[in-house]
């Protein structure tokens, strides 16, 4: 969420450094300031640090479940939603490429990701002083346990972790615009220097105080720029560079299975609970408005969808139904802490018939094979709710005002960052390994092909 935005709330009060934490309204007051003092030496390389007293482990607890429904979000909701839209040669591998995606994002997030996104470097990039997760384990004797300047009253470890798990389902949604025909090992090198290089950087514009976007005052509650703007526009590059797969456009690719991917949808949908009720940071009532504002703008978006569908094709889909839950999940992630439950009904409508659009009409303009609608949905969705918070976003929900400049600027520095920095650096990683599969692999199946699995029956 916009941190900043939760400090002109009064919900809490950030600051960095040894100061800014004595000066915290906690439990041990003037005693934890001189504790803090005396051990600031030791710490040279730790934001901040606050007594255990200070620790809410009701928020604490309420992170951790939520970073929990994130990650299943991922696996297994990505995986089952990409497979089974997919054919039938190729789940294996569009499930693979997912829980792949995840463990190397992973463990890039713990050695330099999260530093450079969430600490106070410049307007541009943060710093290294949390490579590795430096300081996060501090629970010493003295009774003090080390904290993010974002989120000072729950461990940084839960703080860090919740974060990993955005960083994650952000990669793996640019899955669904390359499968079928990337080189595994190529697209692996491809998101783990995306995750450090695009990622993080646009996560620190906005999400942290000091960053140039989050100064400007724009408002992403949950990541619609972070998370679909950015996915959404490099999942388009990807396509457009990676070219369409063969045969498409003159014959039928048949999905495995659309059950699966109505699994995966439930998934995501569940799980997109703890995405932005836990954006809150806290069990409080902006997580428990956050909860019910998704719930609607999801269920708005489904509906707002098939009627779409109904309207154009003469039948509702299941697919369809599937595609629309998401788009109203997506429109509504940056908006979540800021609107009513009404807003959240019109742009989850909204959502759902733009997003349409965006997967039919617009690909076609577009001429690219994206192929399960990365850019219709989540890139599509994340400009619609970014613009539409910018229009009902509420100050006595908030506390801020929101400007729909503000968003229009931000969702265009995030779309043409991502889409000038993710071409080069596909050109650069074709030149150097080649990434589209030889012809020969995508006809037989990524299955076989890569990993040497199939399907059995």
């Amino acid at each position: 969420m916009h941190r900043c935005a939760r400090a002109a709330a009064g919900t809490r009060a950030f600051g960095t450094g040894a100061a800014a934490i004595a000066a915290m309204a906690v439990p041990a007051g003037a005693a934890l300031a001189q504790v803090v003092e005396q051990a600031a030496p030791q710490v040279i390389r730790r934001p901040s640090v606050v007594a255990l007293e200070a620790i809410s482990a009701v928020d604490t607890a309420w992170l951790m479940t939520a970073t929990v429904l994130v990650l299943l979000m991922t696996l297994p909701g990505i995986a089952l939603f990409y497979a089974g839209m997919v054919r039938r040669k190729n789940v294996l591998n569009t499930m693979a490429s997912v829980t792949a995606i995840a463990a190397v994002v992973s463990i890039l997030w713990f050695a330099l990701g999260y530093s450079l996104a969430f600490t106070p470097g410049n307007a541009w990039i943060g710093s290294d002083s949390r490579a590795w997760f430096a300081g996060l384990d501090l629970h010493t004797t003295r009774g003090l346990v080390a904290v993010s300047h974002l989120a000072p009253h729950v461990p940084e470890a839960a703080y860090a972790m919740f974060q990993l798990a955005f960083a994650v389902i952000t990669a793996a949604l640019l899955v669904g615009a390359w499968v079928e025909r990337m080189r595994f090992g190529a697209m692996l090198v491809f998101v783990g220097l995306w995750s450090l290089l695009v990622y993080a950087p646009v996560a620190h514009w906005v999400w942290e105080p000091g960053g140039w976007l989050a100064r400007m005052g724009a408002l992403d509650f949950a990541g619609g720029t972070v998370v679909h703007v950015n996915a959404g526009v490099a999942g388009l590059v990807c396509a457009w560079f990676l070219k369409p797969r063969r045969g498409h456009g003159q014959e039928a690719f048949e999905p495995y299975s659309l059950a699966l991917t109505m699994m995966g949808a439930a998934l995501l949908w569940m799980g997109w609970f703890g995405f932005n009720a836990g954006s809150s940071l806290a069990a409080d009532s902006r997580a428990a408005l956050a909860l019910a504002v998704t719930h609607i703008a999801a269920s708005a978006g489904a509906l707002a969808w098939a009627l779409a569908e109904y309207v154009v094709r003469g039948k509702a889909s299941l697919l369809g139904l599937c595609s629309g839950l998401v788009a109203g999940l997506v429109a509504i992630t940056p908006a979540a802490g800021f609107v009513t439950p009404l807003s959240a009904l019109y742009i989850g409508l909204m959502a759902g018939v733009a997003c349409y659009w965006g997967a039919t009409g617009l690909k076609r303009l577009l001429r690219a094979d994206d192929s399960l609608d990365v850019f219709g949905v989540h890139g599509v969705g994340g400009i619609v709710g970014s613009l539409l918070t910018g229009v009902f976003a509420s100050p006595q929900i908030g506390g801020v005002q929101a400007s729909v400049a503000t968003q229009a600027l931000s969702v265009l520095a995030v779309a043409g960052f991502t889409l000038v920095a993710t071409a080069v650096l596909l050109w650069l990683l074709d030149m150097l390994f080649g990434l589209r599969v030889d012809e020969d692999s995508e006809w037989q199946g990524l299955d076989l092909a890569l990993h040497r699995e199939r399907l059995s029956g």
